[in-house]
């Protein structure tokens, strides 16, 4: 096979994270990314070195066994590149992503009979739809000189965008919000940044809303370069008005807490605050998680699944109660615990009251001091949030660690801080994990180093896609 060839064949597997491994009727293999076991695609091969190949999916011939009927489906699957699985049954995307986790343990550390883990069934979300409580929506064109879009990348492509107004999982808030949007700036003529001229003023619109409160935060990021023809102020208060309308109409479910403007000049298409006016009410939110109280801003780090990080984070806590359960309760008020990667400090908050003291470290300064603020809120007096990478911090910190919770961000740990993590000699630990490959690397080191995987378990926090979050517990070989 070499580099252009275009052929067919049949989808027999996935890897992590959407690695389609396809077969042709001559049995030679390649990767097509975006596909499913079963399928019958056409591909085209764009990569062909050392004997292994990837191809770029053309066209589902035809579909898996396992997959439903086009109808129950969104109306954007297929063309946005949200959603990778939403054809599957629900149970079928959760067996997947078990096999998928599974495998890549196995890989690195043997399986459960050869290194004696449990590995627990996989937990679905609560919810499989309407589930996320934050959405980045993108502005631009659905093909080249086209009306103006607002929603995701289309798949495959770095410009076109396809206007989600029907996305499935998102409550009908964000639908809402995302059209009034859209038509408004459709409407006053206002142009988007192109991603060649760099020229042009919406970027992004960012919409948070908590599942517990029903509070919503509204952010329009747009750059500094609104054509003259515009007076910024007005055109804002208009938008703003367009907005508080949704809520004063009923459409809505929820309250609007804040509406914001971010400004952004970067050359990179991303999410960034180069400077954030309050338009309308508040730059915060309230969510509740497991009985805490959390204020989150617009670019503070929180789980996007609501009701799935209270499975998730209930998991991690029924693992620290195993891991103690040869310990007295008066041995666990005694410990001192290490959340490294801590984010807005949520762990370490469900943690705080079983332990004699809680150290968080993050690298995200606004995340360090939002879980200060967080833990003042819920009345913890022995939690320590520190700012700063793990790999420096660790060696300012006095106090030692009776117990590590590990939730790195998706390249998983540093080699060195890893190293230092070790070096504590702690009983046991938790590692959460967004990304399976990295995990598995770590799990690699941290076997070799003297620890034992005693239980691994999967909890789904994105249904419809390829991601899946994973809770190991590890305790010191003696």
């Amino acid at each position: 096979m070499k580099k252009g060839f275009r052929g067919e064949g049949l989808v027999k597997y996935v890897d992590f994270p959407n690695k389609g491994v396809v077969e042709t009727a001559d049995g030679e293999k390649l990767i097509v990314k975006n596909t499913i076991p079963g399928q019958k695609v056409s591909f085209a091969c764009n990569k062909a070195r050392h004997g292994k190949y990837e191809g770029r999916l053309l066209e589902v011939l035809e579909q898996s066994p396992m997959e439903n009927a086009p109808a129950d489906c969104c109306p954007h699957f297929g063309i946005c590149g949200g959603c990778t699985y939403q054809s599957l049954p629900y149970e079928q995307q959760l067996e997947m992503k078990e096999a998928q986790v599974r495998k890549l343990i196995a890989d690195a550390i043997g399986t459960e009979e050869e290194s004696g883990y449990e590995f627990l069934p996989i937990t679905g979300s609560p919810l499989q739809e309407a589930y996320r409580n934050k959405m980045e929506f993108t502005f631009g064109d659905e093909y080249k000189d086209g009306p103006l879009a607002l929603g995701m990348h289309k798949r495959g492509s770095f410009y076109d965008i396809v206007t989600v107004n029907d996305c499935r999982i998102v409550d009908s808030d964000f639908r809402f919000i995302l059209q009034a949007t859209c038509d408004f700036f459709a409407q006053k003529r206002v142009p988007y940044l192109h991603r060649l001229t760099h020229e042009g003023y919406l970027r992004h619109l960012l919409v948070r809303k908590a599942v517990k409160t029903q509070e919503i935060l509204i952010d329009l990021v747009t750059t500094t370069k609104l054509p003259d023809a515009f007076d910024e102020n007005e055109l804002l208060e208009s938008y703003q008005q367009e907005l508080l309308a949704l809520e004063a109409e009923g459409k809505l479910t929820g309250k609007i807490k804040g509406i914001l403007h971010t400004k952004n000049d970067s050359l990179a298409d991303v999410v960034k605050d180069e400077g954030t006016d309050i338009l309308y009410g508040a730059n915060y939110f309230y969510e509740e998680i497991l009985g805490l109280r959390f204020k989150i801003s617009p670019f503070s780090f929180f789980q996007t699944n609501s009701l799935g990080a209270e499975v998730l984070y209930e998991k991690a806590r029924s693992f620290i109660r195993d891991a103690y359960a040869t310990n007295s309760k008066e041995e666990m008020k005694g410990a001192t615990l290490y959340d490294l990667y801590s984010g807005t400090g949520t762990i370490a908050q469900m943690m705080a009251p079983a332990c004699a003291k809680v150290v968080g470290v993050e690298i995200v300064e606004e995340a360090v001091e939002a879980a200060k603020e967080n833990a003042k809120l819920n009345g913890l007096s022995n939690c320590e949030f520190l700012a700063g990478d793990v790999l420096k911090v660790l060696d300012e910190i006095e106090e030692k660690p009776d117990f590590i919770i590990l939730d790195p961000p998706r390249d998983g740990i540093h080699p060195k801080a890893l190293e230092k993590i070790i070096d504590y000699g702690v009983e046991s630990m938790i590692y959460i994990s967004c990304k399976p490959t990295s995990l598995a690397r770590d799990l690699e080191v941290l076997t070799a180093r003297g620890y034992r995987v005693q239980k691994v378990a999967c909890v789904d926090m994105f249904p419809n896609t390829y991601h899946v979050e994973s809770v190991v517990l590890l305790s010191q070989l003696r």
